[in-house]
Parts: C-alpha cells; sequence; structure tokens
C-alpha cells in the first residue's frame, strides 16, 4: 500500500499488548514529510495555492529571481526545490554563513558551462543576508546575463539588509509563520504517515502547538520526542509533556525582525491608549530576552512623542522607571518598567510637540541663513548699539502680564506658528494660554 507520498510502505508489525510502536524509517520527520509538489505545501496558500502567486508565475511560464522573506520553519528551502523541478531547471544550493567569493565563482562557472549546453539552474541561496554588500553585489551581472534565476531567503527585512541593486533585481515574496491550523494538519500528516496518533490529550496537543511557535519544522521534531518519549499505552497531559519536551524558547532574535514587530507593537499600543495590550508585548519582549534598559529608553521616546504636554508628567515617569530599573535589575525592576508603561498607555495623548519639532526643523534647514532680528539681539560693544543690535527690545517682565507679544522670527521669515496643542490633558491649559497671547499680540500690534 502507497503511503502519503506514494511510497511503498512497511509491512504492519505484529500486535503487541501495548501501543505499537512504527517501524523506524530512516531520516527525520520533517524530512521523511517534505512535500513533494508544491500543491502539497502548507501554510503558504498565498503563494502556492491554487490562486498563489508562484502558481501563477508557473502557469505563465515567467520564473524570474525572488528573495523569500520569512520566519524558520515555514518552507522556503522546500518550495525553492520545488520550482527548480517544476521548471526542470539544476538545482544549486549554498548558504551564506558557510560560503564566500570562492565558492561563488565555482558556482557561477557550474552554471555557466550548464547554461552552455542548454540548461538553465536555479540557485538557492540560504541565509543571503549574511552575504556583505560586496559579495551581494557580484549576484548582480549572472542575474542579469540570465545564467542563474537566483532564489535567497532570509529572515530578515530585505530592506534593511539587502542591497537596493539586488532587491531591483528580483521580487520579495512573504512567507508567513503557520498558525494554529496549519500546524494542526502537519500533525496530522505526520501521524498518517507513522501510522500511529500521538500520545497526547487534548490540552497537551494545544500546548505542543504553542511550543513550536509557528514553525513547522519545530512541531514535527516536537513530536518525534514526544513518540520517543511516550511509554507503551501512556498518554501524556499537558504537565507531562512540558517534562518530558523542555519548552522552547521564544522565537525571537533582538537583531532580527520580531524585535522590531514587537517593540513597533508596543509603541503603538501604547499611543492606542490600550494598557492590556501594551503590557501584554512588554511581556512578550522581556520575556524573549530583552535588554529592560532599551524597553526603558523607548518608553521615554513614547513619552515624548506620544504624549508630551498632554500629561508632563508621563516623561518623569517613564524616566524614573528606567532609572529604577537600573538601580533595582532584574526582575524586581521590570515591574517599574511596567507602572510606566501602563501609565503611558492611559496618559492624555498628544503629538503636537513631536508635529512641531519636526515642522520647526523643516524651517531651520530651509531659512538657516537668515538672522534673527537685531532688537532681540545682544549689544556687548558700541559698535553694535550703533548698528542697533537690541534697540526697541522690551523686556517682558515690565510688561503688562509679563509679555510684550513682540516678533522674534526673522523679518525675512515672518511669524509661523508650528506647535498647535491639542483640547487634551495639560495641553489644554497651554492651549488656552497661547490664545491669550495671540489675542493680546494682536491687540499691541493694533496699537503699534
Amino acid at each position: 500500500m502507497a503511503d502519503l507520498f506514494g511510497e511503498a510502505a512497511p509491512a504492519e508489525p505484529r500486535p503487541r499488548a501495548a501501543t505499537p510502536k512504527a517501524p523506524a524509517r530512516p531520516g527525520p520527520l520533517a524530512d521523511r514529510l517534505r512535500p513533494r509538489s508544491l500543491s502539497e505545501v502548507v501554510g503558504q496558500e498565498h503563494l502556492t495555492g491554487p490562486d498563489g502567486v508562484l502558481t501563477r508565475m508557473l502557469a505563465n511560464g515567467s520564473l524570474g529571481s525572488i528573495i523569500f522573506w520569512g520566519p524558520p520553519g515555514t518552507g522556503k528551502t522546500t518550495v525553492a526545490r520545488l520550482l527548480a523541478s517544476e521548471v526542470d531547471f539544476a538545482f544549486e544550493q549554498i548558504s551564506a554563513i558557510f560560503s564566500g567569493v570562492a565558492d561563488l565563482k565555482k558556482v557561477f562557472e557550474t552554471a555557466r558551462l550548464r547554461r552552455a549546453n542548454g540548461r538553465q539552474t536555479l540557485l538557492f541561496v540560504d541565509e543571503i543576508h549574511r552575504f556583505n554588500r560586496a559579495q551581494q553585489d557580484s549576484f548582480l551581472p549572472v542575474m542579469e546575463d540570465g545564467t542563474v534565476i537566483l532564489v535567497g531567503a532570509t529572515t530578515e527585512n530585505p530592506s534593511f539588509e539587502l542591497n537596493a541593486a539586488l532587491l531591483s533585481r528580483a521580487r520579495v515574496l512573504t512567507f508567513h509563520a503557520h498558525d494554529e491550523t496549519s500546524l494542526k494538519h502537519l500533525l496530522e500528516r505526520a501521524e498518517e504517515m507513522e501510522n500511529r496518533p500521538l500520545p497526547l490529550d487534548a490540552q497537551a496537543r494545544a500546548v505542543l502547538l504553542r511550543m513550536a511557535d509557528g514553525d513547522g519544522r519545530a512541531v514535527l521534531t516536537l513530536a518525534e520526542e514526544v513518540w520517543r518519549a511516550a511509554k507503551p499505552g501512556e498518554v501524556l497531559d499537558a504537565e507531562v509533556l512540558q517534562r518530558v519536551v523542555q519548552r522552547r524558547a521564544p522565537v525571537y532574535d533582538k537583531s532580527q525582525d520580531g524585535h522590531y514587530n514587537l517593540i513597533s507593537a508596543l509603541h503603538k499600543s501604547v499611543r492606542g491608549s490600550d494598557p492590556d495590550a501594551a503590557l501584554y508585548y512588554l511581556c512578550r519582549m522581556l520575556d524573549a530576552g530583552e535588554d529592560p534598559l532599551y524597553l526603558g529608553r523607548r518608553l521615554v521616546r513614547m513619552a515624548v512623542e506620544d504624549i508630551g504636554l498632554a500629561d508632563p508628567r508621563a516623561l518623569s515617569i517613564a524616566n524614573a522607571a528606567k532609572d529604577a530599573y537600573d538601580y533595582l535589575g532584574s526582575p524586581e525592576g521590570e515591574l517599574a518598567l511596567a507602572q510606566a508603561t501602563v501609565y503611558l498607555a492611559s496618559a492624555p495623548k498628544s503629538n503636537a510637540v513631536y508635529t512641531a519639532y519636526k515642522a520647526a526643523m523643516r524651517a531651520a534647514k530651509e531659512n538657516g541663513s537668515l538672522l534673527p532680528p537685531r532688537h532681540i539681539l545682544n549689544a556687548p560693544t558700541k559698535l553694535m548699539k550703533e548698528e542697533g543690535y537690541g534697540s526697541g527690545y522690551a523686556y517682558d517682565h515690565d510688561q503688562p502680564d509679563a509679555f510684550s507679544g513682540q516678533d522674534y522670527f526673522p523679518e525675512a521669515l515672518g511669524r509661523q506658528s508650528f506647535y498647535r496643542p491639542t483640547d487634551r490633558g495639560e495641553e489644554a491649559r497651554i492651549g488656552a494660554r497661547m490664545a491669550e497671547w495671540d489675542r493680546l499680540r494682536r491687540q499691541r500690534g493694533e496699537r503699534s
């Protein structure tokens, strides 16, 4: 009888008193379950499904160079192999971790000879972001003259890690982390291949899926460990599972995209006034091993960018939390970061100062050569006094309401308005004061 991939299945083992173990087969489970066609690929239907991007490419006969971007265990290498098979290209694979310029030259020369004999080469480069800029540039000529069709795989954002010239010659396709549905499907296929169920109860099965953290290879490796560890007839619950299969560390590399995704989620949750979501992402990052002082610095930034003068205490609280962690260390100091996160998320929001700063910076760059009006310049020498420096300056503290209403902008620029306070929190009171100053400025300007 043929199995899932059309291979001859071994004879059934003789019955035993306990749950029978399937006979050993060579290779890891993940390798034995590797898809044999694009239609068997699980979890990337937007690429390999009936209406997927790659399916359309193949149907149109227009396969070009591609960058596969996505987390580990999502099928990037497998799909590259299947593409070469679908178009009958020779498949060459190298890893940027173990390869250098000499290896690339050999691959390119082999591809040239192969092309001269009428066969195209699909070159799969794993971890392509590990190549430096000069090494990435070496791909350009062989991509342009058709020596190779390049398929690069990266777990990092190509916009940050790959040369613009390389990106302009390749299409970026995103691979998604496996969701619960696709991970379940992989486990079902594994059970069909092994001809036995996973010895887990429903809760333990759900825990196993969470341990995989969206990684298809990981879920199959964990399944193998469960089969190896379970005694005959035993069904593991969640507690035993976690003892037998050590909890897998979160997939999180501070130098990679997960770092930026989570800090973005934390920042946007604070900005969106959702303390619960903000606290969740803070804990995700702490649990993943993020530097707490980095998080403290980001909280300070959130205080000035998204809260500003709507609640001036926000900056003091964020800065104090950073200092408290620096003083207490982990884990005690993490509570200070949590307190600041909740405070910032629940504070009134304003980006008025942030917006004003950017507008003022643009004006400063565009008008950097303009001199301030002479009446507000000091005149430490007789010559400067004769030139009118300081002439006509009104000392604000000597004026009614300690406000003179003078114009302080360069004459050629005229009065500008950068800071527009909101009507939220403390800024509502600041806005009222500014409106009164504008009224007085107009009034005194009319008198003069």
